[in-house]
C-alpha cells in the first residue's frame, strides 16, 4: 500500500526546507498557503522532487484537504514544516493502516534536545491531550497532532477537515473528534517519531494559546457533546507540565489564563455577530 507526504507550509523556507530532507524518497505534496517568498518555496520544492500546490491563506484546513486532494497515495500522511520526520517515520505510522488494523494512525510527537521552556510546555500540553484522547470525558476525544498523523484516502473523503476554522486553532481536535465519533480513533504508534521545532517564545507561545481558546469555542459549538474536561484533566495536565521543569510548567498555568481570554473574546465575538455563537465563518 503506497504513502504521500503532506506538508503544509506558509513563511518557513529554512524549515520546509530541513522537513523535506528527512522525507526524500517518499511521495511529498507540499501545499503553500500564501508565503511570501513563493519563488523560493517553489525552488526548494522542486529541489526536493515534491509536488507543489498553491493557495492564498486559507488556512491549515484548506491546506491538507487540497493536499490530501493532490495526493495519488492509498495512504496520507501528514506533518508541519517546522517538523523533522525521523527516520522510518512514514514506513512506522502507516503500518497499522497496511495491516488492516485501524484506518487512523498518529506517532509521538517530541521538541528538539535544544527546545525552551516555552517549546517544552506546548509538548506537556500536548502529550497530555494525546494520553486522554480515549478517556471517558476526555475534553479532546481522539486527539493526536496533526504534524504526526496517518489516514486512509477514504476516511479522508468521508471526513474532510472543517475549513471554517481558519486558523491553527481547533481544526486538528475537531477533526480527530469526528474520527473517532465515526469509530476511526488513531492508532497510536510509539515508534513513528516527529521532531518538532516550533521555536516559541513566551509571547508566541501565549498568543498560540489564546488562538488555541478562540478555536476551542468554535470546537465546543459544533457538538453537544463536546463539553469541558473534568477537573482531574486540568490537575493532570499541571502536574504533567511540572513534572518536566518549573519553566514549562508556570507557562501551562498562565496559558489556561490565555486560552480562557481567546475563549471569552470568540463566544463575544459570535454572539455580537449572530445573537448566539455560530459556527459560520467569521469573514
Amino acid at each position: 500500500m503506497s504513502a504521500s507526504v503532506v506538508v503544509p507550509t506558509r513563511d518557513r523556507p529554512e524549515e520546509l526546507a530541513k522537513c523535506l530532507a528527512g522525507l526524500r524518497g517518499q511521495d511529498v505534496v507540499v501545499v503553500d498557503d500564501g508565503s511570501a517568498e513563493r519563488e523560493r518555496v517553489a525552488a526548494i520544492v522542486a529541489g526536493a522532487g515534491a509536488k507543489l500546490v498553491r493557495l492564498e491563506g486559507r488556512g491549515p484546513a484548506a491546506a491538507r484537504n487540497a493536499g490530501a486532494a493532490a495526493a495519488t497515495a492509498e495512504v496520507v500522511c501528514f506533518t508541519d514544516d517546522d517538523c523533522e520526520p525521523a527516520v522510518g517515520w512514514v514506513e512506522a505510522v502507516t503500518a497499522p493502516i497496511v495491516a488492516g488494523e485501524a484506518e487512523c494512525a498518529a506517532g509521538r510527537t517530541v521538541v528538539g534536545g535544544d527546545a525552551g521552556p516555552a517549546d517544552r510546555a506546548w509538548q506537556a500540553i500536548a502529550d497530555h491531550l494525546q494520553r486522554w484522547a480515549a478517556e471517558p470525558g476526555s475534553p479532546s476525544p481522539g486527539f493526536a497532532p496533526t504534524c504526526n498523523l496517518a489516514c486512509c484516502r477514504a476516511l479522508l473523503a468521508e471526513l474532510p477537515f472543517d475549513e471554517s476554522f481558519e486558523a491553527a486553532a481547533g481544526e486538528d481536535r475537531d477533526w480527530c473528534a469526528r474520527g473517532a465519533a465515526r469509530g476511526a480513533m488513531p492508532r497510536f504508534v510509539p515508534d513513528a517519531v516527529v521532531v518538532h521545532r516550533p521555536g516559541l517564545t513566551t509571547s508566541s507561545f501565549l498568543r498560540q494559546q489564546y488562538r488555541y481558546g478562540k478555536g476551542a469555542t468554535r470546537f465546543r459549538s459544533s457538538g453537544k457533546d463536546r463539553t469541558f474536561g473534568p477537573l482531574s484533566f486540568y490537575t493532570g495536565l499541571l502536574r504533567s507540565a511540572f513534572a518536566v521543569g518549573i519553566g514549562p510548567g508556570a507557562l501551562t498555568g498562565v496559558a489556561q489564563l490565555a486560552i480562557a481570554t481567546g475563549a471569552l473574546v470568540e463566544r463575544g465575538r459570535g454572539a455580537s455577530r449572530t445573537g448566539g455563537y455560530s459556527k459560520t465563518r467569521p469573514d
